[in-house]
Formats: structure tokens, C-alpha cells, sequence
């Protein structure tokens, strides 16, 4: 079979890959080649990918000095597979790694090296909670996403996915994210109120739950809308977990390495994690991921995790070449700046379409979340999430060459994670596509725009 069409290349994965495939279904291109921002499908067109991999490309497609680093390691015949036996390409990864962290958390930190998904760093740092307090419970949030092992899926916000899936882990606790379009609490609570709740229900022997071997959260959720947790919230978290010895799980898998305009988005608040769990980005685009953990809790025996695709030579060497280049060029500030453009951008629309309820967002881990103001509704937030809208947008954005993701409540929220090197000219484009999208969506379904 020729494969010289987007058409012919998405006829045959529709016959051969199965149901479960995700993107395809709206994203409907074969992509031909690709570098920095852009990808161009078998057809010619060209596209912003402000979806990279799910926030994996921080420095874009084929940057240079990824590709460099990967090219040096094939060039001197380096081993490419070594399980966990160490290598010089390891050490110096982990050298680059240790140096984007903060010092008072690196200065005590051991890394644990899983298999190549984030999920698998999140059963990793759930063992090594579990044994290290010698505790069962875990403690996670509404509206997150960790990942799609069994662990990992218990701890999920989405009852959607999970719901199919029997025999999960047990002794799993959802606590109220602070989500102020939506709070849980009612329109005049905040985040102290969800601080406070936590704290009312960890020290209640009456709340149902054992003992915490850990609590793990998203300092900016990111399947969950783009939604990040106030600093004093997060402060909140921490002095409660360090109070009762609980270990606070930070996933930083999506917004870690300068994406939320820190290097790390619990940096923000100022405060030092127990265990850090990370993937995406580290790989330079290639599949690794570890977990960064305070020394006390190394207690584990040999073998208490593992897993065969641990030693990923490849994805070592374009993720020291990632980190490097992100440090050396001060790219979490970069993404603050051209995060803030974009941001204003969105902002503007929201004054625009009434459709847009919410802007949210940190450096270049933005949301917009769309909703039906003249629709019933009894849910938390002011208004009901409207789902349609938001894939309607989506579809006119690919039509206009540029690909976004959905999330949050009902897929509602059209999500921004373009590379970290979106110049402000190009953000400039994007905000540009995504408004006409979103104005032509509204001319097609009678949505009103905001009263003057």
C-alpha cells in the first residue's frame, strides 16, 4: 500500500490500530515532517502544534541540539539499552537533572529510573510511600490525572475511565481540588476552604481514613483543564503533610521543566516536595521517566521496582541536551513572557464570547473553558460546561492549521501546551487562529457574545 495521503495512512491505522486510539479520531492528519512549532500531514498543510506531544516537546520538533545529542550517541557506537547499569551519558543526565532542581530538595534527593511512561513513575513513587511509612492509604484530588496503570487510574478524577475497570486499588481518597470557577464549596468559598477541609478530615477519627501513606498531587492539573493550585494553598498542603509526617507526591510530569514559567511548577509556592514524579519533557521527546525523592524514604529493597526500558540511553542523551538548553537560555522565563501574551490574548476573547466562562493557566500551560450560559444548571460553577462548543472549536482551529487539545470538566476546555520556544510573533498567530475558530463556531451556533 502506498502511503502518500493522509487519507490512505488514516484508512489503514482505522483498520489495523485499535478502538482505544484517541487522536486520530479529531485530529485526522499523518504527519510528514515536523520541526520547532510546526508539522506538516502527508497532504501539504501546515499546522501550530500547540499540543507537542502532550507538553512532551519542550524545545519543539527536531530541535537541534536534541538532535545533535541523539546523533553523537549513534555516531560513537554507545549502548542505546542498559537496564540500570550506569553509563557516562546516565550520570551526566542525572547531573542535569539534579541541577534544574531546587538545591534544598536536590541536595538530599536519590532518583529512582522507571520504564519509559509517567504513569509507571506514579506506581513507583506510590510503592515508595507505601513502604516507606509501612501505610496503605492514599490520598489524591478531584479532577486529576496520573496516568493509565491501575494505580495510577485509581487515583484518576475521570469516574469515566475507571468505571468499566473492576478490582482497582482500594483505599484510595479524592479530596476537593481548589478550583475557584467551580468550587465544590459554593460560590463564596476559596482555597482556604479546601485547605481547611483537608485538614478537618485528616485529623477526624471519625473521616473513615487510615493513616496516609502519602498524598500526591498536580501543582497545575493538566488533563483536569489547566488548572492551577493557588501558592498559598499549596503551602497550606505542605505545612499540613509535613505536620502529620504524611509524604507529599508533587506529579510534575506535564508541567515540570519550565513549562508553567518555573522551572518547576511547585517553585511557584515556594515549597519542597517529598517525592517528584516526572516524564515528558526530561526525554528531550523520548520516552523516560523518574522519581526524585527525599533520601529518608530510600528504604526499599533491590528490585522493589523495575522495569526493562529503564536504562533508555537515547532518551538520556536528548533529555541532558533538553535540560541543558532550557537552563542555559532561561526558557521558564521565556514561557512566562510569551505565556502572558497568549494568556491576555484568551483574556480578551472572554470579554468577547460570552460562551468563554474561564482563563486559566501558567506560563504556557494555558485553558480556556467553554460553557452554555443559557443552559440548566445544577452543578458547581455558574454555568454548565459545554462540551460541544469546545469540540466544535477544536475541529475549526485543525482547519485552520492549529492543533489544541480539549480537557477539563466534559472535554470543555481547549488546552495550550505549545513548545517552549513559541516565539511572541507566533503566539501572536495562534491567539489570532484560535479567536477566528472561536468566532466562527459562534456565528454557526447563534452563541451570544458578551454584552458590551
Amino acid at each position: 500500500m502506498s502511503y502518500d495521503s493522509n487519507r490512505a495512512i488514516l484508512s489503514q491505522q482505522a483498520g489495523r490500530e485499535s478502538s482505544a486510539r484517541t487522536y486520530p479520531r479529531y485530529l485526522p492528519l499523518a504527519i510528514r515532517e515536523a520541526k520547532g512549532v510546526e508539522v506538516t500531514d502527508m497532504d501539504g498543510n501546515e499546522y501550530y502544534d500547540c499540543l507537542a506531544g502532550a507538553g512532551t516537546l519542550a524545545l519543539g520538533h527536531n530541535h537541534p541540539a536534541v538532535v545533535e545529542a541523539m546523533e553523537t550517541a549513534i555516531d560513537a557506537d554507545r549502548p542505546i539499552h542498559t537496564l540500570d547499569i550506569s553509563t557516562p551519558a546516565k550520570e551526566r543526565f542525572v547531573d542535569s537533572l539534579f541541577e534544574s532542581l531546587p538545591d534544598e530538595f536536590s541536595d538530599r534527593a536519590k532518583v529512582q529510573f522507571c520504564s519509559p511512561a509517567g504513569t509507571d513513575a506514579v506506581e513507583a513513587a506510590l510503592k515508595l510511600v507505601k513502604t516507606a511509612t509501612g501505610n496503605r492509604s492514599v490520598l489524591g484530588f478531584q479532577g486529576a490525572y496520573h496516568g493509565m496503570t491501575s494505580g495510577a487510574l485509581a487515583l484518576m478524577g475521570d469516574t469515566d475511565a475507571k468505571e468499566p475497570l473492576p478490582g482497582l486499588p482500594n483505599d484510595v481518597h479524592h479530596l476537593p481540588y481548589p478550583y475557584d470557577y467551580r468550587s465544590p464549596f459554593g460560590p463564596d468559598s476559596d482555597h482556604r476552604t479546601a485547605s481547611r477541609y483537608v485538614e478537618n478530615l485528616l485529623d477526624d477519627p471519625e473521616s473513615g481514613i487510615t493513616d496516609p501513606a502519602g498524598m500526591i498531587l498536580e501543582p497545575v492539573q493538566g488533563e483536569g483543564g489547566a488548572l492551577p493550585a493557588p501558592d498559598e494553598w499549596l503551602r497550606e498542603i505542605r505545612r499540613i503533610t509535613r505536620e502529620r509526617d504524611i509524604p507529599l507526591i508533587l506529579d510534575e510530569i506535564q508541567a515540570g521543566l519550565g513549562r508553567t514559567g518555573e522551572l518547576y511548577a511547585f517553585e511557584h509556592a515556594d515549597i519542597t516536595p517529598d517525592v517528584v514524579t516526572l516524564s515528558k519533557a526530561i526525554g528531550g521527546g523520548l520516552p523516560l521517566a523518574v522519581v526524585v525523592y527525599d533520601g529518608s524514604l530510600d528504604v526499599w529493597e533491590p528490585g522493589a521496582h523495575a522495569g526493562t526500558f529503564r536504562g533508555n540511553q537515547l532518551a538520556m542523551a536528548a533529555g541532558e541536551a533538553t535540560i541543558d538548553y532550557i537552563l542555559e537560555h532561561d526558557l521558564d522565563d521565556h514561557a512566562a513572557r510569551v505565556g502572558k501574551r497568549l494568556r491576555s490574548s484568551l483574556e480578551a476573547m472572554a470579554e468577547q464570547f460570552e460562551v468563554v466562562g474561564d482563563v486559566r493557566g501558567r506560563g504556557l500551560m494555558l485553558g480556556l473553558e467553554f460553557v452554555d450560559p443559557d443552559a440548566a444548571w445544577q452543578g458547581a460553577g455558574p454555568h454548565a460546561p459545554h462540551s460541544e462548543f469546545a469540540t466544535a472549536v477544536q475541529s475549526a482551529c485543525f482547519d485552520r492549521g492549529l492543533i489544541i487539545e480539549l480537557g477539563g470538566r466534559g472535554g470543555a476546555t481547549a488546552r495550550f501546551l505549545p513548545p517552549l520556544v513559541l516565539t511572541a510573533d507566533q503566539a501572536d498567530e495562534v491567539a489570532a487562529i484560535f479567536e477566528e475558530a472561536v468566532a466562527a463556531v459562534a456565528a454557526d451556533t447563534n452563541a451570544p457574545e458578551a454584552p458590551a
